[in-house]
């Protein structure tokens, strides 16, 4: 239920950041769409949980010389790359250039953050608050 729940708040936050130039989702109707943002919002989950860690490890001095701000490029390049991915899937789904990418990775990280702090606030009981 938990990973469904996930997947629901990345879709959100995907979604999102289709507002943003140079991030497209195309498809005939809502249903494509959405079926579309699921399968992105899978790939983007499958290459943080890859590759991210790869990056972390192997990119470890770069992020104690910038304070943890080189994982907003990791970040971006993930996205970029799961655009990529997407294509070769022939998903409609396309991020033109790092910048559409940092932007895109920068939002989809925030409104995931807040979607699942709401989600958890609201599952917590009242006593426990």
């Amino acid at each position: 239920m938990a990973l469904l729940l996930h997947i629901l708040i990345t879709m959100v936050a995907v979604w999102i950041t289709t507002a943003l130039p140079g991030i497209t989702l195309e498809g005939a109707d809502t249903p494509a769409k959405i079926l579309t943002l699921l399968a992105v919002s899978v790939i983007f989950g499958i290459v943080n949980v890859v590759l991210k860690p790869i990056a972390k490890t192997v990119g470890c001095l770069l992020y104690l010389l910038t304070f943890g701000l080189f994982g907003l490029v990791v970040n971006a390049l993930l996205f970029w790359l799961t655009s990529y991915l997407a294509g070769e899937l022939r998903l409609p789904f396309h991020v033109n250039g790092f910048w559409a990418a940092f932007w895109g990775a920068l939002i989809v990280t925030i409104v995931s953050a807040a979607l699942a702090g709401i989600v958890r606030r609201a599952r917590t009981p009242v006593e426990e608050r």
